[in-house]
């Protein structure tokens, strides 16, 4: 099953839009999208609005791949459960947000080779086309390392200055 995800704060229908019409050409029925707050319904994937935590992590726990934007919780959630993640940003020129710190995140874990980035619907297109190849850069902790805790609460606490 391939999990879509745009997050709960806004609608990303240009990302949803391009896996629904993606699917429709390709007769993939293994699709299930959480859509956010939009009246757009997709024609040929599974979705819901939202999705409650529990119900969300089992989703990407049991996928094969995430295609999601470029938040943080919907990539941390699936590095950590060791999935494949194609990234598409929401994009501030486009209104889709604020500003492009979306673009900025793809790009950078894109260096990092932990997702993989379509920053227009062809490149979504072409990546989707690959994803059951794809496969995942590895898991990472569910939380932060001893050293990286101990260096903030020294940091908090002016200990050591």
């Amino acid at each position: 099953m391939i999990f879509v995800t745009v997050g709960a704060q806004m609608p990303f229908d240009r990302l949803v839009r391009t896996v629904d019409a993606w699917a429709g050409a390709r007769s993939r029925a293994d699709v299930f999208a959480q859509i956010g707050p939009t009246d757009r319904r997709p024609d040929h994937i599974e979705h819901a609005r939202f999705l409650d935590p529990p119900i969300f992590r089992a989703r990407v726990a049991a996928a094969s791949a995430v295609v999601a934007h470029a938040g943080m919780g919907s990539i941390l959630t699936a590095l950590e459960l060791g999935k494949p993640i194609v990234v598409m940003p929401r994009r501030g020129d486009l209104r889709e947000t604020r500003n492009d710190h979306q673009v900025a995140t793809a790009r950078r874990l894109e260096e990092m080779g932990r997702v993989r980035a379509a920053f227009d619907e062809n490149q979504l297109t072409d990546l989707l086309d690959r994803i059951d190849e794809l496969t995942a850069a590895g898991s990472i902790r569910g939380c932060a390392s001893d050293e990286l805790l101990d260096a903030v609460r020294t940091f908090i606490h002016g200990e050591g200055s």
